[in-house]
């Protein structure tokens, strides 16, 4: 596909080129329990100003391509937000084992 800066990409993986594509379809299915508890989490973690939408967006980007593709959109967002209280210390590596 060409690099086309006005193409849309896909915002999570920093917009490579190679995952150019078409205007995403929206999903209008809810969240399942899961993802409502991912994102009950993400609610009070940003309310008790433990971490923002910015660096939740940042931690999801930082996903490898390879395992990216391999999660679902909730586990983005838990692997992102563990992630993110580590790297601040409010949690230890060894508690998400």
């Amino acid at each position: 596909m060409p690099d086309d800066p006005r193409t849309p990409a896909t915002h999570d993986i920093g917009g490579l080129a190679r995952f150019h594509c078409t205007p995403v379809e929206h999903d209008e299915a809810p969240p399942d329990g899961f993802g409502k508890r991912v994102d009950a989490l993400r609610q009070v973690l940003a309310q008790k100003k433990l971490m923002t939408v910015d660096e939740l967006r940042r931690g999801i980007e930082s996903i490898p391509e390879g395992e990216y593709f391999d999660l679902g959109y909730y586990e983005r967002w838990l692997r992102s937000i563990a992630a993110l209280m580590v790297e601040k210390g409010h949690v230890g590596p060894e508690v998400l084992r």
